[in-house]
């Protein structure tokens, strides 16, 4: 990871638009980070495209006066638009390459790794600033996800010198031991998202960190 970058630690949220209406998301990311969420991710499958800018344009000014990097999902060229400060890229997006040479090389960019610990360092070499792994528990997000165990974690913080996200159901009750294991984040949709409170909910998730 380029020196300067802000490090990929702590509560990472990723607002959803399974979870949250054009109209929630700014205020939900609000209270995520006054709840202390260290990166903020926007995951839209659902938004025309007009609207997705929109969106992720408000949430980047956000992110920026809270100082915290916000992240495009899958999409580099609407990061690109928006001056995001860079991109999470799956299976079947573009390549670390391509995000590179499209953000330039201050942008943070990550990989979803699932249950691979060859491809979290195939990752590593071609320039990623941190991988992410999982499902750990059961999500109802993505129910068909591969599972991933704490002892995939151990074995990359071994291998790996970017940081470690850990993602698929983890509650502030069953998050510690990935901490333990060599997680530097949780990645949390629903339970941030999808709670009566979503600053309580994160601040839940930030104390797993504080007490380390």
């Amino acid at each position: 990871m380029p020196s300067g970058l802000p490090r990929i630690a702590g509560l990472y949220a990723i607002a959803d638009s399974s979870y949250l209406s054009t109209e929630q998301f700014v205020p939900a990311v609000r209270a995520t980070l006054e709840g202390g969420a260290h990166v903020i991710q926007y995951r839209d499958k659902n938004s025309e495209p007009q609207i997705r800018t929109a969106i992720a344009r408000a949430l980047n000014t956000l992110c920026r006066d809270h100082g915290v990097p916000l992240l495009i999902n899958d999409d580099i060229a609407l990061a690109v638009n928006v001056g995001a400060a860079g991109v999470h890229l799956g299976r079947d997006d573009q390549d670390i390459d391509a995000a590179r040479a499209a953000l330039g090389p201050t942008a943070l960019i990550g990989v979803s790794c699932y249950n691979e610990l060859a491809r979290a360092q195939a990752a590593q070499a071609a320039g990623a600033d941190y991988v992410a792994f999982g499902r750990f528990f059961p999500s109802r997000t993505k129910p068909q996800a591969v599972p991933a165990t704490p002892e995939l974690l151990r074995a990359a913080r071994a291998e790996l010198k970017i940081p470690i996200v850990a993602i698929g159901g983890i509650t502030p009750e069953n998050g510690t031991p990935l901490i333990a294991a060599g997680a530097d984040a949780l990645a949390v949709i629903e339970g941030v998202f999808n709670q009566p409170d979503i600053r309580a909910a994160a601040e839940h998730y930030a104390r797993l960190f504080a007490v380390l």
